[in-house]
């Protein structure tokens, strides 16, 4: 019998899960055992989760998971060095050349298990199956508004926490623009057909904000990109990957420009893919805005969790999308799980 273990999230200010009691109900009814560990994040009750007839185990227990269990979480693992003998379900951010992938992938290496990476779950033409894209994008958004009314208070961005839902976060940066009193900026989204740009775009306008959305067409010569300088936000929704263009030079910096705020969504600063280049690491709840130059001021928002911050709203959508494909976990030879496997291979395998 095939048997999915859900882990607690252990990474700090995580709250979200993959799997919904309702998800759960169905993999039950479909002959799979399921186990959900107690967690004291998690946006979702753990009664919810019995209720359905899912085990209960406790909290962080996976190590000792019986060896045929399918570890599945969302944020990565504990740095701990440990070898991985399981299988796991995760966002692995281990096949771009990351630092900490290619020690993850050494875990795996040591302990024989397998990774299949959420990234990697796609459908036959490539695309997919399930992705926090568009939360991530209305919330990187409104952290990046929230930087931008931060500068002209004077300073830079508070602390962010969770909010309660969609309304509670348009109620809190609807005042925060105001109390700023300033002129509403010019945002600028490039990936704005995508999941996340998608996103992004929403919340700017649900802000009353003059968006320009920026795809392919209008990036396909490759730069340089002096629009982005002219916007006072620029929200970056596009992947880092081979052949992608540079939006932000690291010269910009010393550049005339209209731009305050980088929203770096898709938040990844230590490929050598990264399309800006104008800061190294990726910001946080704590400190969500680096400041890159002081004058004219520039901040960088990067935060590489921004779906947490909607906790529920992004649970829903994304367990939702991923289901069917759980639903299939008892032929995980096949189909997005065997593609997954044979990219975990591909990467697996010596250069």
């Amino acid at each position: 019998m095939t048997h999915l273990w859900v882990r607690a999230e252990q990474r700090p200010n995580e709250e979200r899960v993959g799997l919904t009691p309702e998800g759960a109900a169905a993999l039950i009814d479909r002959g799979l055992r399921v186990t959900v560990e107690a967690s004291r994040a998690r946006a979702l009750s753990i009664e919810g989760y019995a209720a359905a007839g899912c085990a209960v185990a406790p909290e962080n227990s996976w190590p000792t998971a019986p060896a045929d269990a399918i570890i599945f979480g969302l944020k990565e693992l504990p740095e701990d060095g440990t070898p991985l003998r399981h299988r796991h379900i995760l966002f692995g951010h281990a096949y771009k050349g990351q630092p900490a992938g290619r020690i993850l992938l050494e875990r795996f290496r040591a302990g024989g298990g397998t990774l299949y990476d959420l990234e990697s779950l796609v459908d036959e033409s490539g695309r997919r199956v399930a992705a926090f894209g568009y939360w991530a994008g209305y919330a990187g958004a409104a952290v990046a508004l929230k930087c931008w009314a931060a500068q002209a208070r004077g300073g830079i961005c508070d602390p962010v926490t969770t909010w309660p839902g969609r309304e509670g976060l348009l109620a809190d940066l609807g005042a925060e623009l105001t109390a700023a009193g300033a002129r509403q900026p010019r945002a600028l989204v490039i990936g704005a057909r995508g999941r996340v740009g998608t996103g992004a775009a929403d919340l700017c306008e649900s802000m009353g904000l003059a968006v320009t959305r920026w795809d392919m067409e209008e990036t396909a010569h490759g730069g340089p990109f002096p629009e982005v300088l002219a916007h006072e936000i620029f929200l970056n929704c596009i992947l880092a990957r081979p052949g992608c263009p540079v939006f932000v030079p690291a010269e910009a910096l010393e550049a005339p420009r209209a731009l305050r705020v980088i929203g770096d969504i898709a938040c990844d600063p230590t490929s050598d893919f990264s399309p800006v280049k104008v800061y190294d690491r990726v910001t946080s709840w704590t400190a969500p805005a680096l400041r890159v130059h002081a004058d004219p001021m520039l901040d960088v928002m990067a935060i590489d969790n921004l779906p947490s911050l909607l906790p529920v709203e992004s649970s829903l959508d994304y367990a939702a999308q991923l289901l069917p494909s759980l639903l299939t976990l008892d032929r995980i030879e096949e189909g997005v799980w065997g593609r997954a496997k044979a990219e975990f291979d591909r990467h697996m395998t010596p250069a």
